[in-house]
């Protein structure tokens, strides 16, 4: 094919195989995920045009949920349609969701198995290092100015000291940050997203113009998606009883699906404080577990969640045997956690291109990623803490050092995660055994 010719249109079953491979080879969280399909859709394949791709980006930053796989839903719509964007949202997840039901069933089946048990004591440490990274990563980039430092303390004091909720701290954090990008612009600048792209000579596939905005099309995207989203979540509480945690899950992730802006470790303190300390679903070690398991599957690091729900009703089974509680449990929470994505990608899709220039939504982004930056600080404390004095008593100095060890090696050495998980789960095998 001739360079300066725009490559033909990929048939469905074409990027359907794309698709498939994706969400095997999506390790690396979303920087790293979004980092595979721009070098495969725009620079290798020139599926899509390096603005459109950055500008789709800044899109799915302003939408709750995971923004990779927002983003891979979105361009599977625009490249195909409804059923692309179908395949590429699901295809993106589905790896990860068969791979982490494996693993959470190994942790509940063998946690008496001492071997078994050392792999998940050793994750412990790193997933602190993990979190205190994230604190590190995210607040260099979000925290540019004193106005978004005093938000991010703010927000630190208020859930870490008065244990007020995440979702009025990212409610009461965007009205700060829309109303301070007009009386204080200075202190409460537009987020920079992704920027413009310089668009270069080389020819993309010419897509067909994108479906517009209705509100015949609004209606029924809504209709369906949310007819999708509760009749799961409804026939559990009318199948297995209202009380049952089934309905209950499905109740509490559909809210953790809305308010998970800035990423999974924005939303992961809101999971640890109502799962651990409100309902009782799980205890903090398990928490911590699932985070570890998490983070080695490929796939979005909100995939956190379906452990979550696999080990709640693994423990609270009702009538049901356990692990068939515990796979209807995970299948729920995944379901309620990915669902709304669709929804939102779906309804806000057509009106990508006239958001280039909202500098207020923009400014609302910026404040609420910097209380964000408290919230995970507060994660991290409240694991570290947890970790370092078990219930039993003492100090738990393996926890300790291999803490700040998996924090050298990952900030100092640049070791990756995976290998970082895995060479602590085998230190932690090894150390349980002597």
């Amino acid at each position: 094919m001739n360079e300066n010719s725009p490559p033909p249109a990929p048939s469905f079953p074409e990027a359907l195989r794309f698709w498939v491979k994706l969400g095997w080879i999506s390790f690396g969280g979303p920087a790293g995920q979004i980092a595979i399909m721009h070098k495969e859709l725009v620079e290798r394949r020139r599926w899509m045009s390096e603005d459109h791709f950055l500008h789709a980006l800044n899109f799915c930053m302003l939408l709750p949920g995971p923004e990779a796989q927002q983003l891979a839903t979105y361009l599977g719509w625009r490249l195909h349609g409804a059923r692309g964007g179908i395949a590429a949202g699901a295809l993106f997840v589905l790896p990860s969701i068969f791979i982490l039901w494996g693993l959470s069933w190994l942790y509940m089946a063998g946690g008496e198995v001492k071997w078994i048990q050392g792999i998940f004591y050793g994750l412990i440490p790193v997933v602190i290092a993990i979190v205190a990274a994230a604190v590190k990563r995210i607040g260099s980039k979000a925290l540019k100015t004193p106005a978004l430092w005093g938000l991010a303390i703010a927000a630190f004091i208020a859930i870490f000291f008065f244990k007020i909720s995440f979702v009025v701290i990212i409610i009461v954090a965007a009205l700060i940050g829309f109303l301070g990008s007009k009386c204080f612009p200075k202190q409460f600048p537009a987020g920079k997203g992704h920027g413009k792209a310089e668009v270069g000579d080389e020819p993309f596939v010419a897509l067909p113009p994108a479906p517009r905005a209705s509100w015949a099309r609004t209606f029924m995207v809504s209709a369906l998606c949310l007819v999708l989203w509760w009749v799961p979540v409804l026939a559990c509480g009318f199948l297995l009883g209202w009380r049952d945690v089934h309905f209950q899950q499905g109740i509490f992730f559909s809210k953790a699906a809305l308010v998970t802006i800035g990423g999974a470790y924005a939303v992961l303190p809101y999971v640890a404080q109502m799962a651990v300390d409100h309902f009782g679903w799980l205890s903090q070690r398990q928490m911590m577990a699932g985070l570890g398991l998490a983070e080695t599957t490929p796939g979005p690091l909100i995939m956190v969640l379906q452990f979550v729900g696999f080990v709640a009703a693994w423990q609270n089974p009702g009538d049901l045997p356990p692990l068939l509680a515990a796979t209807l449990g995970a299948l729920i929470t995944t379901w309620v956690t990915f669902l709304p994505c669709f929804l939102f990608v779906f309804l806000g899709a057509p009106h990508v291109e006239s958001l280039r220039e909202r500098p207020g939504i923009s400014t609302a982004l910026t404040a609420v990623t910097a209380a964000v930056v408290g919230v995970i600080l507060n994660l991290a404390i409240w694991l570290a803490w947890h970790a370092l004095k078990p219930e039993s008593g003492g100090f738990d100095f393996f926890v300790a050092v291999g803490a700040i060890a998996a924090w050298v090696a990952m900030e100092r050495f640049k070791v990756g995660v995976v290998p970082t998980l895995l060479s602590a789960a085998l230190l932690g095998m090894l150390w349980i055994h002597i």
